[in-house]
This record gives C-alpha cells, structure tokens and sequence, in this order.
C-alpha cells in the first residue's frame, strides 16, 4: 500500500506525516482553480465597435468562353473591362486594338486602380509600347496574360480587396481537341 507523504512545517524544520489529505486541496496548487474578474484584467469583460460596416461588393468571374464571360451570373458577350463594381462591353477586336485611347477608361478610375489584368485571349499578345509607358507614367502596374490565367489573377487580387481592373479579350475556340481526317477517311 502506497502512503502519501506530505511536508509539514514545525518548530524543527521539516517532517514527513502520512496523513491522507489529497494533495490538491489547496486552490493555488489546483490546476482547476478559476480565475474571477478581479484576478486580472485579462478575464474583464471586453467590447469590440465595428468602425466601418462595409459590404464586399467583389465581382467574380465565373467562366469563360470564345462568346464571352460569366461575371457573377451576368452573360457578357465579347471582350469586357472589369472595373468593380462595373463591368461593361470593351471596343477592342484583338491585341493590336489594344490602344492608348481604348486603355483610357482604366486610368481615369476614381480612386485609381493599383494593377490593371490584361487577358489577352488564348495566348499571351505583346502590347503597344506607347500603352506601356502611359500605365507606367499613371503609376498602374500591367499584368499581361492569357485569358484563362488573367481571370484568375483578376479574381485573386479582387478576393484580396486590391484596387485591381480587367480588359479580357475572349479566348478564340481551341482546335486542339478536333479529331482529324485525311483524304482516305481514317482518323489520325
């Protein structure tokens, strides 16, 4: 049978004693001893106040297609500049029509925009010179990608409440899939 020894203090120093008192009994040497209000300021009641209540007005692009975008359930047809919270139709055919008059819009944006995504369709375009130096003379940074991998970025940097605009040129119907022929009739 295992005693429980306990330290007493007397007038001699120390001394064992075998008296059966748990061992936690004590609220300081309980590890179940609660804290209550007055014991720190850590336990007193806390209050947050909202400064700012602000809903995200994020757009989000869902798909996309050789027609157009899927924006947050809104068909758009054709190329588009995403600015949230507009999205409206963008005049521009191809990478070439990429001008310093159709990239207009996208530097006269109050409060101004930090990056502009430019999809490009279904590879990456080279853009302009001209329009190059006009971003960097606003102070807009110029992400240049395919339209697949723009929407993403668009999306990425629109989740992170960055100050972010898009031109996105519909991607051109992909052959690579098209089973091919030759003259004889069999399949390749």
């Amino acid at each position: 049978m295992a005693a429980r020894f306990l330290l007493q203090r007397s007038t001699r120093g120390l001394l064992f004693s075998s008296r059966s008192v748990p061992v936690f009994s004590s609220p300081f040497l309980c590890r179940a001893h609660r804290l209550g209000p007055s014991d720190d300021e850590m336990y007193q009641r806390t209050t947050v106040s909202i400064m700012k209540t602000e809903a995200h007005n994020g757009i989000l692009i869902h798909s996309y297609s050789p027609m157009g975008f899927n924006i947050d359930g809104n068909r758009v047809f054709g190329p588009c500049a995403v600015m949230p919270p507009a999205v409206l139709q963008w005049n521009v055919g191809s990478s070439e029509d990429i001008t310093e008059e159709s990239i207009s819009l996208f530097h006269m944006l109050e409060p101004p925009i930090e990056i502009l995504v430019l999809g490009t369709g279904s590879k990456v375009e080279r853009i302009n010179p001209s329009v190059l130096a006009l971003l960097k003379r606003k102070r807009i940074a110029l992400e240049v990608q395919d339209t697949p991998n723009a929407c993403a970025t668009f999306n990425f940097l629109n989740s992170e409440r960055r100050l972010v605009a898009a031109g996105l040129i519909p991607p051109s119907y992909s052959r690579a899939l098209e089973v091919k022929q030759d003259e004889s009739g069999d399949s390749k």
